[in-house]
């Protein structure tokens, strides 16, 4: 069996470039610390990458009018929803928010993601829209990727969240899956490819959002991956104001043996 392999989620500029947090596109949804974040990885790969077997990336992938975009939604005076406002099924069923597409549709994922019990329906900031900058991935970090693939290694990218109807935080499913939209529905694929390695190093952006679903995902619907996680602490930060959001998750995680290190204690045989 091959030894090693890295998932990093979603290192791309929206998140983790602070040069401009104005705009719609690079650095629209900044995480403090993701740059420092990816800095550690980038300097992991470089001094692991004779013994790193596998970079898998997912790549956060959004329409403009996206369910979690601000132009998807509106009130009674035409208003865009503005960032970080929490729309519930009560804000649409009372007239507060409508949907501007499909909005039968929206009110029953709405309805679906409040059975959830987990995670609100949030307006983000318009990021990581498809051919845009922020869509990218972080340059030092893709730097450090173009130079492990030197001697001849392959990696992976996974786009997620372009089905516009849903959230898709975690790597390998959407948060509400539609049956008649393939991509929305568990990644087999990316599982059976990661089963193939002995140890499986999760890493990425944001900690509190698509990381935390990730391995979320990977606990409830790949039991024997989840055992071969190991998490890289060091090269995660989360949201602001949503630092605890994830917690369970974590504590979960750590309940069932899923291992927990930093850059600075992993070293790859």
């Amino acid at each position: 069996m091959k030894k090693h392999a890295l998932l990093t989620i979603d290192p791309q500029n929206s998140f983790c470039n602070p040069g401009d947090t104005a705009g719609n596109g690079i650095g629209s949804l900044y995480v403090p610390g993701a740059d420092a974040d990816m800095k550690r990885l980038a300097d992991w790969i470089i001094a692991e990458k004779s013994n790193l077997d596998y970079i898998g990336i997912t790549l956060d992938s959004h329409q403009p009018n996206d369910i979690a975009h601000p132009s998807f939604w509106q009130d009674k005076d035409g208003n865009f929803a503005p960032p970080f406002t929490v729309i519930t099924s009560n804000d649409v069923e009372t007239g507060k928010w409508a949907a501007r597409f499909d909005p039968q549709r929206c009110l029953k994922y709405l309805k679906d993601l409040e059975a959830q019990g987990e995670y609100p329906h949030l307006i983000w900031p318009p990021h990581c829209l498809i051919g845009s900058e922020g869509a990218a991935v972080y340059q030092p970090l893709m730097d450090a990727i173009q130079e492990w693939t030197v001697k001849g290694k392959f990696y992976q990218t996974v786009a997620k969240g372009t089905y516009p109807f849903s959230e898709h935080f975690g790597a390998f499913m959407a948060q509400i899956p539609d049956a008649q939209r393939p991509e929305t529905q568990l990644n087999q694929a990316l599982i059976k490819t990661l089963s193939t390695y002995q140890n499986v190093y999760l890493s990425g952006e944001a900690r509190s959002h698509c990381v935390a679903n990730s391995l979320k995902q990977v606990m409830n619907e790949a039991t024997e991956l989840a055992e071969k996680f190991i998490i890289l602490e060091d090269t995660m930060s989360n949201v602001p104001g949503f630092e605890t959001l994830a917690d369970p998750i974590y504590t979960q995680a750590k309940q069932t043996g899923v291992q927990f290190a930093t850059t600075k204690t992993v070293k790859l045989d």
